[in-house]
């Protein structure tokens, strides 16, 4: 039997955040592949409170003291951007495999660096954009492959960001600055840019236009009127290698109506993809699509089967997809899971539209 994978978290709290509400919920779906082993976050008081509230064999006092720790084969990173390049360079230089959550670093030269880093040391360096392991992500895939919808001609996709409008906690407020590399465009636009390529393959970006329609964002803890410097409106138009036209249009804020709504028209058919937020990283997704003679579209989801087992949430279930897929890297390994240098391909793109944009402008 294999030895299941030991894994230490640099930023988990047991009451709130991604890590507690996805990664916990992912890793014990998937049986005695891991070991929820340690943690260290900002404090070693927070990293006590934490281990000792989820069971966890080791409370680390720094992230320093977790990456050497030979009872740790796993470094998964769940903090904000800006300290991603610090930590995963930390761990890779202790030789460690790596999740580390998108973006993988604050912007592309970052990204490059912690890339190089992991393929030197021979080691299983993977970021989480993990709409790529989605169930429905993986099955529009298989029916666009099929031929459902024939040749592809054209994609649009209008997605909102929950985030990025005019107010927000003080918690959240660091999105709203795009220094921090945590903006509409590095999250939501970007997780559903890889998933879009897993399903229709690569494409070229044309034209890019980035706005505010708020220049300032009002806290709602405190009331506080604070500066904004990230994007609130990013449309982008480009086009898939397979030659089909490509629109995405991503807005701050909800909508009163669909929050996120992807169309692939074809010529023997069309497909629609809708869920109630634009982040397709952790929403769950529906499927419809209607071809030949049909006039209304039907249900087009993946089996219901595949669902028994996995966690309720979207998130988690995306997660834990893969962190299964990293699994069969290390023991067998292979190179199924979105590497580093996936994520670096992708941060050109964010790169290239960002450019685009600034030039539009």
């Amino acid at each position: 039997m294999t030895a299941p994978i030991r894994v230490g978290f640099i930023g988990l709290n047991p009451d709130s955040n991604w890590a507690a509400t996805a990664h916990i919920p992912a890793l014990r779906s998937l049986g005695d592949s891991f070991e929820i082993t340690g943690v260290a976050n900002s404090t070693p008081e927070s990293g006590r409170k934490t281990a000792q509230a989820l069971g966890l064999k080791h409370a680390f006092d720094t992230p320093a003291d977790l990456v050497r720790s030979p009872d740790i084969d796993l470094v998964t990173v769940t903090v904000k951007v800006p300290y991603h390049f610090e930590l995963v360079s930390q761990a890779l230089e202790a030789g460690k495999h790596v999740y580390c959550e998108w973006p993988l670093g604050n912007g592309l030269e970052e990204a490059r660096k912690l890339a190089t880093m992991a393929a030197e040391r021979n080691l299983v360096a993977v970021t989480g954009t993990q709409a790529r392991a989605a169930l429905e992500i993986r099955h529009l895939r298989k029916l666009i492959a099929d031929g459902y919808v024939g040749d592809v001609l054209s994609t649009t996709i209008v997605g909102s960001g929950g985030n990025w409008a005019y107010q927000t906690n003080a918690a959240l407020y660091y999105l709203f600055d795009k220094t921090n590399g945590a903006t509409m465009l590095d999250i939501p636009m970007a997780h559903t840019l890889a998933a879009l390529q897993d399903v229709l393959g690569r494409f070229d970006v044309l034209k890019a236009t980035m706005m505010s329609n708020f220049d300032t964002v009002t806290v709602t803890d405190t009331g506080e009127k604070k500066p904004k410097t990230a994007a609130d409106q990013i449309m982008m138009q480009g086009r898939l290698a397979s030659g089909g036209a490509l629109a995405v249009h991503y807005r701050g804020g909800i909508s009163k109506g669909t929050n996120l709504l992807w169309e692939i028209n074809g010529t023997e058919g069309d497909i629609q993809v809708t869920a109630d937020l634009g982040h397709a990283q952790m929403a769950q997704l529906h499927i419809k699509g209607a071809r030949g003679q049909q006039s209304e579209m039907a249900d087009l989801m993946p089996d219901a089967s595949l669902y028994n087992g996995q966690p309720d949430f979207a998130g988690a279930r995306n997660v834990a997809g893969i962190y299964a897929m990293l699994a069969r890297d290390i023991q067998e390994g292979t190179s199924t899971a979105p590497s580093f240098q996936d994520a670096v391909a992708l941060h050109e793109i964010l790169a290239r539209i960002e450019t685009l944009a600034a030039t539009d402008g």
